[in-house]
């Protein structure tokens, strides 16, 4: 009888297990605007959802700076995702900017670098690390990472601890001091509005990909931005990383950014 009660249990609480990560997967990944957390290979993935094995960002920063699209990129990115402007800088929102050569690449910067660049912005934004810090410190999974290496955040789970901020070596986060929305020009009812006390990122469009269309800023990059799969040695980033020299930003620390800029 022992024996019985005791593999009924065993069985009860593997059951209930496997219903409890089910669970967790949907709710991470209805909150992100895709389908699933693994989207290769998967049944439930719409026909039209573009698929990689590693999504990758390429940055042209001399076409950049030639068709001068910085404020475009981050105009529309900001306005999809419903991005608040707040009005003090220091509780500013953002998930893709501009800054210096100096800020952007500390440690590399030197006296015989090109004047252009010393003048010119970059455009900066959530690397989707391989080994990404924010991932491991966060305490609820409410930040994770999909199976073709984009990083995401599940704004219901975060509580606002912002251990990930602290953790992400690049400031690619932000924080929500105050209650975001009644500083949104005009809502985008397709994507979900956050809440005072959430951290927020650069999704890589996540919600575009799985209807079949390029992240917004790349769309309006003018050819300057580069979006692919590193994974296929005959995409187009692939091939050009082959043919043209790039950097990361502080590759030394073994995080794998997914963010190649071109110079």
């Amino acid at each position: 009888m022992k024996n019985s009660r005791r593999s009924f249990l065993k069985i009860s609480g593997l059951s209930a297990l496997s219903l409890s990560s089910l669970s967790i997967g949907n709710v991470l990944a209805s909150s992100a605007g895709v389908t699933n957390t693994s989207p290769i290979g998967d049944a439930s993935v719409k026909p039209e959802a573009l698929q990689a094995k590693k999504w990758a960002m390429v940055v042209d920063v001399k076409k950049l700076a030639e068709n001068k699209r910085y404020e475009a990129c981050i105009e529309i990115c900001h306005k999809i995702h419903n991005v608040p402007n707040m009005p003090n800088k220091r509780h500013e929102v953002k998930w893709i900017w501009e800054d210096e050569f100096k800020h952007v690449f500390p440690g590399q910067e030197h006296e015989h670098i090109p004047d252009e660049f010393k003048e010119i912005p970059f455009l900066v934004l959530c690397n989707h690390c391989e080994n990404p810090s924010c991932v491991q410190a966060c305490p609820t999974k409410a930040t994770f990472k999909r199976d073709d290496g984009i990083v995401l955040m599940d704004f219901h789970r975060c509580i606002g601890c912002r251990f990930c901020m602290a953790a992400c070596p690049y400031g690619s986060r932000s924080f929500n001091f105050f209650d975001p929305r009644p500083f949104i020009e005009e809502v985008n009812p397709e994507f979900p509005t956050r809440m005072k006390g959430v951290v927020e990122k650069c999704n890589f469009c996540a919600e575009r990909l799985a209807k079949g269309q390029q992240p917004a800023c790349v769309e309006v990059s003018e050819g300057a931005l580069i979006f692919g799969d590193l994974g296929d040695h005959e995409s187009e980033v692939s091939q050009i990383l082959k043919k043209r020299f790039a950097i990361r930003r502080k590759p030394n620390l073994g995080s794998g950014p997914q963010i190649y800029y071109l110079v």
